[in-house]
């Protein structure tokens, strides 16, 4: 009787002893390294955030907007587009937003000297100038030197705006002097008025041109290689959501925003 009590004993230690280490088995693989699920350090929050975004953005961050939330139900981003000159003006008299992505170093600058940005901006793309004109190029235009022929109508964007800063710089390197009819305040207004019939050639981007769906041909000219504008982006010292702005951000960077931005023809940063 004694003996079977005693088995009984160390069959029941054995169970429990093969429990206990059952239940370690659930939380630590090989080599001790714990395996049980815990809170994502990578989760990404919810709420929304405004991002201010260059003009030449348009459409290619209004996607990324969308893929972002789609990923991330409960999030919300809402954009205002403009010439970046005019964006930092905004955030500069106290209009609220939460990230600023701009299509030149220069102006995003000027918010880091202002303590307007939190910590360093982030390059994210490249771009470079392409001349947009009418579908089957009526003027025949293929140069720089072409636009100043007296009947060529061009518009450019006005010099405080990266895509005027660029135009400027290529004018010096190639040496042509450019006569514009007008200058306008973002790179869309000028492609409006090559699609609308108001100009027969404009100088813009050349993901404007790819975005523009065969409303305007695009002329690439050799002295665009000297002036590449470089976009960042930034979160912005009074973010209402900043980690929500982060996480933008880190999606623009990421793979997946790469290769949104690749897909409409902006180069790597």
């Amino acid at each position: 009787m004694r003996q079977r009590t005693q088995l009984t004993t160390v069959l029941t230690t054995g169970v429990l002893l093969a429990m206990t280490l059952g239940g370690c088995a659930s939380t630590t693989a090989a080599g001790g390294a714990s395996t049980t699920p815990g809170p994502s350090s990578n989760a990404v929050p919810t709420g929304s955030i405004t991002v201010f975004a260059a003009a030449s953005l348009q459409k290619t961050f209004t996607a990324l907007g969308h893929d972002f939330e789609q990923a991330h139900p409960g999030t919300t981003v809402t954009f205002s587009f403009a010439g970046s000159s005019d964006l930092v003006s905004q955030i500069q008299n106290g209009a609220p937003a939460d990230v600023i992505a701009s299509a030149d170093q220069a102006t995003t600058a000027k918010l880091g000297k202002q303590s307007l940005a939190s910590g360093s901006p982030r390059d994210f793309a490249t771009n470079t100038l392409e001349i947009a004109v009418a579908p089957g190029n009526p003027h025949h235009i293929r140069d720089l030197a072409d636009l100043d022929d007296s009947g060529v109508q061009l518009v450019t964007c006005a010099a405080p705006v990266p895509c005027g800063a660029a135009t400027a710089t290529v004018e010096r390197s190639s040496g042509v002097d450019l006569h514009a009819v007008s200058e306008e305040q973002s790179v869309t207004d000028v492609l409006g008025k090559v699609r609308s019939g108001q100009a027969d050639a404009g100088i813009v981007y050349r993901t404007d041109v790819q975005g523009a769906g065969g409303d305007v041909d695009g002329v690439p000219f050799a002295a665009a290689a000297d002036a590449v504008n470089t976009y960042p982006i930034s979160v912005l010292r009074d973010a209402a959501n900043p980690a929500l702005a982060r996480a933008f951000t880190s999606y623009v960077l990421s793979s997946a925003g790469q290769r949104t931005l690749g897909d409409a023809g902006f180069g790597a940063p």
